[in-house]
């Protein structure tokens, strides 16, 4: 078993490393064509930093999970909003000066509610299943282009976009090597991370949907929580918010839309649960943010979300 933990923690450093190739190449090619930092942080970063949920919940649901791939999306999210914005919060108290951050803490609510609207199949329209088709996949990404399309407006029209140069370019043949090891290292780290969490879930008798809500979220959100940290740390707190909230509706709209469109998956209305959680965690973060405290998530209320992350999973390992 402690083979199995040390690969399942090797997978993680795998896929944590194959995106930072990933985007530094890709991110190179993209300032070549003289592609802005704006459009650049929209697409490829946005996209680098959740290929670990995504090659994860992808993997999860060809091999048999469809428990994972929900939990590690759903998990994930959870663990964005209370523990990473517990974290940065400690750190720095995080004051929201965009608008943009405003309005896209609702939009994470809405993609909440979306995906319990189109997975809860039997309550809501009396079907067989309760199933994420290629049909439901496909709405969970026009919202996302939808998403994208208005972030991308909402952006380019701010004031406060920081447009210093700092992406470091190489060769165009250095760079497609970035991006090929990047995949091939993000392949290789996600059949890693399921397969020994799956091995670790049988050996202590647990659910797939336990290891996709903890161990699986935990570890593929790595990259936010040190983007997040660091930007407290910096007092970037609209980087820290917005890299949290942003990864959240990224995560919904797009890697379960596209893994449902790969390989359709069928929803444990167990899960309603945890998505009630997800949705309450971000009511209370409004709150928090913008009624008790205009604008702003005090060191307080960071604690209080930090300790109801702690609370949420221990109440899941002692539910199995």
């Amino acid at each position: 078993m402690l083979l199995t933990i040390t690969l399942l923690l090797v997978g993680f450093a795998i896929l944590i490393k194959g995106a930072d190739f990933l985007v530094g190449g890709a991110s190179s090619v993209a300032k070549k064509f003289k592609i802005s930092n704006i459009a650049i942080g929209l697409t490829v970063v946005a996209f680098g930093t959740s290929t670990p949920e995504l090659l994860v919940s992808v993997t999860s649901s060809l091999k048999g999970y469809d428990g994972a791939a929900f939990g590690n999306v759903i998990g994930s999210n959870t663990f964005n909003l209370l523990f990473i914005l517990g974290v940065a919060g400690l750190i720095y108290p995080l004051v929201v000066l965009r608008n943009t951050v405003r309005y896209e803490v609702p939009l994470s609510l809405l993609a909440a509610i979306v995906l319990y609207i189109l997975v809860n199949d039997v309550s809501l329209w009396g079907a067989e299943a309760n199933i994420l088709s290629r049909l439901d996949s496909f709405i969970l990404l026009g919202f996302f282009v939808l998403f994208m399309l208005y972030i991308y407006r909402t952006m380019s029209n701010a004031s406060d976009i920081d447009q210093t140069d700092d992406i470091k370019i190489y060769s165009l043949p250095a760079s497609v090597g970035l991006i090929i090891l990047g995949l091939a290292l993000l392949v290789g780290g996600g059949t890693m991370v399921v397969d020994n969490a799956i091995e670790i879930a049988k050996f202590y008798g647990l659910s797939d949907k336990l290891i996709g809500l903890t161990i699986l979220a935990a570890g593929t959100s790595l990259p936010e929580l040190a983007t997040s940290a660091v930007a407290a740390y910096k007092r970037n707190t609209d980087i820290a918010i917005g890299n949290v909230i942003g990864s959240n509706i990224f995560n919904i709209f797009f890697i379960l839309g596209a893994t449902g469109l790969i390989h359709p998956m069928r929803f444990d209305v167990a899960m309603n649960f945890d998505l009630y959680v997800l949705a309450a965690s971000t009511v209370v973060l409004m709150i928090f943010m913008f009624t008790l405290n205009t604008s702003k998530l005090d060191r307080w209320e960071a604690f209080l979300m930090l300790i109801s992350y702690f609370a949420y999973t221990i109440f899941l390992v002692g539910m199995e």
